[in-house]
């Protein structure tokens, strides 16, 4: 386990699987850990706090919490996402904004929250979760797929503005992993796509959490806009 020192850790969506992960291997690597989500569920421990990242207000309202309970944030995990999937001939327009409004605008939202402290303190870690679909393209996933896309270019640019203030920015690009939304899948879904990875299973939580404690920590102070995939192997060549 990389450790910490004992930072201000906000994982957003952190109530259950990726972002669940997420939080308690931070909080088990020494940070002090908020959970964000719309209920403001939280594991013991760690402090919840309601947050809709579709809105600004909520946003600031969750961050002011989160300052006043445990300080300013120092690591940001942007995880809050959401699928409406279907092809794009049957996709509504409201169908693709509400994806794009919640994987991409809602990262744009907690990130320019956070970059205040951060900036001011001249440290800090912004890391996306992503998606390997947002490099391979998937079908019926163009909103997903254009909104887990755009987090790249967007944490790329982050890390070219702040890196000079001692703010690096990163994200990790997960494959299949066994969440309730892979669960869901039928059996012939999940074995075309186990089928499809070289690792030939699915990926669990906690190996995607790994590599973000690891971007967290001050051993990864010279990794910036980088897209580090925990897939097992299938987005090679992407």
């Amino acid at each position: 386990m990389v450790e910490n020192e004992g930072r201000v850790a906000l994982v957003t969506g952190g109530n259950r699987g990726i972002g669940a992960a997420c939080a308690a291997a931070l909080a088990a690597s020494g940070d002090r850990v908020a959970v964000a989500s719309r209920g403001g569920e939280a594991p013991a421990g760690m402090f919840g706090v309601r947050l809709d990242v579709t809105s600004a207000d909520s946003v600031d309202k969750a961050f002011a919490e989160i300052e006043a309970e445990l300080g300013p944030v120092e690591i940001l995990v942007s995880n809050a996402g959401m699928v409406r999937d279907t092809l794009l001939p049957m996709m509504s327009e409201e169908a693709f904004q509400d994806v794009v409004d919640t994987n991409l605008l809602g990262a744009y939202r907690v990130a320019k929250r956070a970059s205040r402290s951060m900036i001011r303190k001249r440290s800090g870690r912004l890391i996306f979760v992503s998606s390997v679909v947002g490099l391979s393209g998937g079908p019926g996933q163009s909103n997903y797929a254009a909104s887990k896309a755009g987090l790249v270019g967007f944490a790329r640019s982050l890390a070219r503005e702040l890196g000079g203030r001692g703010i690096t920015s990163n994200v990790i690009a997960p494959g299949p992993i066994r969440t309730d939304m892979t669960d869901a899948l039928t059996d012939a879904q999940r074995e075309y796509l186990v089928s499809a990875t070289p690792a030939k299973r699915m990926g669990e939580p906690a190996e995607v959490a790994a590599a973000v404690v690891f971007l967290a920590s001050p051993a990864a102070a010279y990794i910036n806009g980088a897209v580090l995939p925990v897939d097992g192997g299938a987005g090679m060549g992407h």
